[in-house]
């Protein structure tokens, strides 16, 4: 396992230290990057001493410019950890801002982050940094929250960096989620389908297919291989997905029938169109005076052939509703055979968003509700119950 553990310009950037020399003690190893900042209240050779690696100090630095070297260390790591970390660090990496290595690593970084800001108590209230902290928080990174007590600057509050065996726990916390889900397949769709009624005109509906590339990115980070089938988005697939782009719900059920018998956890979220023309007009349907009737027939339900075809898949669906949104989510449970509903009342108006609320619904009736919440945070405990339920699966196959 290895980590960038940045460090910013504060006085607690000692702490740092000790946060490395704990993970080195878990067989972590970590590379340190120290901002220009950050050398005013620690020196390199500290670390590098203590370390055995050179620590990185600048976007230019001589010697080191055999590679690109913010893209190298951002596809070598398991996960970029910043602490202590500034309320001037937290703004560059919400807004974007690239102007030294760490926050320019920050942008080419695939992997989980970790923020363990320490600052002035009125400069951790304060709305701008507020505001920040929330806009990372939305993007799924992990944050290990100030502590209250007597700060460097003598006021008292909330600020002061966490302790050094919390960040270091928390940590380690998050490299062992990222293989959690290592040697498992996980299958996910996302996105609309379209079903063409003449070479301009087509039924479709309003899904973004946020909430379905974000559980893949999701199943990715925590070491799973994954395949995503996605109808027509504005999204790009996450780097490292098996991706398979499909169009038509037919096109959809074939790929994922081809891949269903060897996925250990599938999840549904795609939005599949209920109905397709009976055939597709070979020229544009011109505009009349009358009106017009569009012979429809159904399309095959292909949650429900997998729920018929499930062995040891964990089948994960999604019910997206207006009305009645519980009852109708505990129907299609049973009537689908599937080990885990997702229900969103889409009358809220969520498509499109970054965030919701959902309820998700387990078999034997339990209702645990995730109120407005990120996309990634849901996928995030939407896999940690499916993966749940294969552990458990394993262990009754595995007690017979």
């Amino acid at each position: 396992m290895k980590i960038a553990l940045g460090v910013t310009g504060c006085i607690a950037a000692y702490k740092a230290i000790e946060v490395m020399r704990g993970l080195q003690k878990s067989g972590v190893s970590v590379q340190v990057l120290l901002t220009r900042s950050a050398r005013k209240f620690v020196t390199p050779l500290t670390f590098e001493s203590l370390s055995g690696q050179r620590v990185i100090t600048d976007m230019f630095q001589p010697g080191w410019n055999l590679d690109i070297r913010h893209i190298s260390v951002a596809q070598s790591i398991q996960l970029l950890a910043v602490v202590p970390a500034t309320a001037s660090i937290l703004g560059k990496f919400a807004h974007g801002i690239a102007d030294d290595f760490l926050s320019t690593l920050y942008l080419s970084n695939p992997a989980p982050v970790l923020i363990a800001p320490a600052m002035n108590v009125d400069m951790w209230r304060s709305p701008a940094v507020r505001a920040n902290v929330e806009i990372l928080k939305a993007r799924g990174h992990h944050f290990v929250d100030p502590e209250e007590g007597e700060l460097a600057c003598g006021m008292e509050g909330e600020g002061r960096l966490a302790a050094v065996d919390t960040i270091v726990e928390r940590i380690l916390m998050v490299l062992r989620e990222g293989t959690s889900l290592a040697g498992l397949k996980v299958l996910v769709t996302a996105g609309p389908t379209v079903e063409d009624i003449d070479p301009v005109r087509f039924l479709s509906n309003r899904s973004s297919g946020k909430m379905g590339y974000a559980v893949a990115e999701t199943a990715l980070r925590r070491g799973a291989e994954v395949f995503l089938v996605s109808g027509p988005t504005h999204l790009k697939a996450p780097p490292g997905v098996r991706f398979i782009p499909v169009r038509s719900a037919a096109q959809m059920k074939d790929a994922v029938l081809q891949l269903y018998s060897g996925m250990d956890i599938v999840v549904k979220a795609a939005a599949v169109s209920d109905y397709r023309a009976v055939s597709q007009a070979p020229h544009k349907i011109k505009k009349g005076g009358d009106s017009v009737t569009l012979p429809l027939v159904p399309n095959e339900d292909i949650l429900a052939l997998l729920g018929r075809a499930k062995k040891k898949q964990v089948l994960v669906g999604f019910a997206a509703e207006t009305t009645r949104l519980l009852d109708f989510a505990r129907a299609k449970m049973k009537e689908k055979n599937l080990d885990l509903v997702v229900a969103n009342d889409i009358s809220k108006g969520i498509f499109g968003s970054d965030s919701a609320t959902v309820h998700l619904l387990y078999p034997g009736g339990e209702v645990l509700t995730l109120e407005e919440q990120s996309k990634l945070a849901i996928a995030a405990r939407l896999l940690d119950v499916a993966h749940e339920m294969v552990l458990s699966r394993r262990s009754v196959e595995g007690g017979k």
